[in-house]
């Protein structure tokens, strides 16, 4: 018998988000990217009021929060991830009331609000950068930044061998001859962590947003604020691709613990649960759970688990090691299976039918593991990534560089497709900040909704049971075991739980674990044995 798995509306979508204590540590959170979530005025850009009139999909989605990417003030030289002022909405996305209306709005569906906080680098039009840049050489105002005299003859050379995350050089000389530290964009000067007006202004910045009333934030570059002393050369190219593998002496130094201690420490003076969300990369498992020892922050985006190919050995071997790394402070895990600044999974896995089966599954299996997850903007469509844009169109800065990141971030960042036959595919009265594929008419929301085999569907049926199975997401219900299983699938249980994944290009049969509930393909069973398909998830109540 082949069954056809959806399941029933067991909850409502927001039942425990205004309930529970520790809502983070088992929390789904979606990320909206503002530019491209929604657009109200008709100018292509996604803005504040586009979020807030597209609430109720989050609601029906059945996630507890919503994380929105920076809408500050910015020269948008790196999507807003070069702020000019922390206070103030950029007009671009609105203005203050609208943030605050935002935020409200959420609340009233039972969803929390989560921002970005960029603290290891500001925009060059920030006033402070500006102040320094007018200074002479050994300036004050240059002391919040990096600012160092070059090596060689004259200083002509870069003070050391560090590399932009977007390729190039991480110095770039100023009026004087004196040159300053981005490790990302030009238009990103790092900020001098050492300096006590930094902290100073982090710390008012932060209750300026949990006055407003949001429920915590995302810290962007968290492993990056504090660099080693003397800043020395690390010796070798192609620096980029050691992030999160290797030490390095601008990322992951003990220092940045102090910062998130101290925020740790203003966030629990607030009530209702305030969060900080490390974004942050780390040679191991073990160094990523110190950010979130239980005086430092919530939770830490496992990109361990992001970056794991298809491959179920591979994946256990994740699995595992996160877990026990963040059962040993007392936290939890955070699963993550794509963000703006990666290509789409379901194109990671493969691309087509392949890349979207495995993707399906992929999402079934994160949301029965123990610990929080997040869900990126049109992973519940299963949207692909767009690689062919033409580089007239493309506006992420590290296209524009070489010898750093892949530059195809802005295939990632697509404008939604609501509803329609044609772009703009209902994100706004006009067209698109970036261009939409012609062929996405079927996989936009509207186009989903009802259709029981729609990936839509097949994440809002798991988000349910997620919240009404025992066992299911909750770090507290019992161990997570690993039961026998053939080569290339998982099998684990947990109380009266168990998930199938099916690794494999073909069909696998087993005994049947329990009764089937959620499947990201059909699966054919008689009671006794079970025919998994390839690349598939399932969820059994036992």
């Amino acid at each position: 018998m082949t069954h056809e798995l959806t399941a029933p509306r067991l909850a409502s979508a927001s039942s425990k988000t205004t309930e529970s204590v520790g809502w983070w540590r088992d929390a789904v959170i979606y990320q909206v990217y503002v530019r491209s979530f929604a657009d109200s005025d008709g100018d292509g850009v996604g803005d504040l009021r586009g979020v807030r009139s597209r609430l109720p999909h989050l609601a029906r989605l059945g996630v507890d929060a919503v994380w929105l990417t920076p809408f500050y003030v910015s020269p948008q030289a790196d999507g807003g991830y070069d702020v000019a002022d922390y206070r103030t909405v950029d007009p671009l996305f609105g203005d203050l009331s609208d943030a605050d209306e935002l935020v409200r709005a959420a609340h009233a569906l039972g969803l929390r609000v989560i921002v970005d906080v960029v603290p290891n680098h500001t925009s060059d039009r920030h006033p402070w950068f500006r102040e320094a840049l007018a200074e002479p050489p050994g300036g004050p105002a240059r002391a919040r930044y990096h600012f160092r005299p070059g090596r060689g003859p004259g200083g002509m050379l870069p003070p050391n061998d560090w590399e932009s995350v977007f390729g190039g050089p991480a110095w770039t000389r100023a009026a004087g001859g004196e040159w300053y530290l981005h490790l990302f964009a030009p238009q990103q000067p790092d900020l001098n962590w050492e300096h006590p007006e930094v902290a100073e202004e982090f710390a008012s910045v932060l209750r300026f947003w949990l006055d407003l009333g949001v429920d915590g934030f995302r810290v962007d570059v968290a492993h990056g604020m504090v660099k080693a002393p003397g800043l020395p050369d690390i010796g070798r190219g192609a620096q980029a691709t050691l992030i999160g593998t290797e030490p390095l002496p601008f990322f992951d130094q003990d220092g940045v613990h102090d910062i998130h201690r101290s925020w740790r420490r203003l966030l629990d003076e607030y009530g209702g649960d305030r969060i900080g969300v490390a974004e942050a990369w780390a040679p191991t498992s073990e160094r990523l759970a110190l950010y979130v020892r239980p005086d430092e922050l919530h939770q830490a985006f496992n990109f361990r688990f992001l970056t794991c190919p298809w491959d179920p050995a591979l994946m256990r071997t994740v699995i595992d090691e996160s877990l026990a790394a963040t059962a040993a402070v007392g936290a939890t895990t955070t699963w993550v299976l794509s963000n703006h600044d990666v290509v789409r999974h379901v194109t990671r896995y493969g691309g087509g039918a392949q890349g979207l089966a495995r993707a399906r599954a992929a999402a079934l299996l994160m949301l029965a593991l123990p610990g929080s997850a997040y869900v990126y903007q049109g992973e519940e469509l299963g949207l692909p990534e767009v690689a062919d844009l033409p580089a007239e169109v493309r506006q992420d800065p590290a296209f524009l560089r070489t010898a750093g990141q892949d530059g195809l971030r802005d295939g990632c960042r697509i404008p939604l497709p609501w509803s329609g036959q044609e772009p703009p595919y209902g994100f706004g009265p006009a067209g698109t900040w970036l261009p939409q594929p012609r062929d996405w008419a079927g996989l936009s929301v509207a186009a989903q909704t009802g259709d029981p085999h729609s990936t839509l569907e097949l994440y809002r049926a798991a988000l349910e049971l997620r919240r009404a199975l025992p066992g299911l997401g909750s770090p507290d219900a019992g161990p997570l075991v690993w039961q026998p299983s053939p080569e290339g699938v998982l099998l684990f249980t947990r109380p009266g739980f168990a998930c199938t994944l099916n690794g494999r290009g073909t069909v696998v049969e087993l005994p049947s674990p329990g009764r089937p509930v959620l499947s990201s393909a059909p699966v054919e069973t008689d009671g006794r044995s079970v025919r998994l398909p390839q690349d598939s998830c399932t969820w059994w109540a036992l």
